[in-house]
């Protein structure tokens, strides 16, 4: 996964399977939400927290290569792609032994959940994200 410098290990288990044996769709999202939740606490963030706001996910892409198996141990890559005033794209890639199984992306979008609205990204995530990411564009 050289796209990702962030990424978890994960091992298909039987809840993850659906009617046709493979890996369900829903838990791909459950995939990639497990993997958001690691990176951002890696940041010593969370959803409810990013400094002072939270987040919310108002959108989401999935492109399926191959199917996944039960058992089948995985390696889950997630990175933050670009970042805008309020909102940060996230990409995800699913390998298998170093070939891609799902590609995906959501928008993540900084939300005030007191106030029950959308926020500036706090300038202490955009730094510690642009730093690890290597993206000194991303600090206002």
């Amino acid at each position: 996964m050289p796209d990702f410098k962030f990424s978890i290990p994960y091992s298909v288990r039987i809840a993850d399977i659906n009617y046709g044996g493979h890996v369900s769709n829903a838990a791909v999202m459950n995939f990639f939400h497990d993997a958001r939740i690691a990176y951002l606490d890696h940041f010593e963030c969370s959803e409810m927290d990013i400094g002072g706001v939270g987040v919310i996910m108002p959108e989401a892409h999935v492109r399926y290569h191959k199917e996944m198996f039960l058992g089948d141990r995985l390696q889950i890559g997630v990175r933050i792609d670009s970042m805008r005033k309020s909102s940060f794209l996230m990409l995800y890639q699913i390998c298998r032994d170093e070939e891609i199984c799902v590609e995906g992306s959501t928008n993540i979008v900084a939300f005030d959940y007191d106030k029950r609205k959308t926020s500036r990204i706090p300038a202490q995530f955009r730094r510690r994200t642009a730093d690890f990411e290597e993206r000194p564009d991303w600090v206002l």
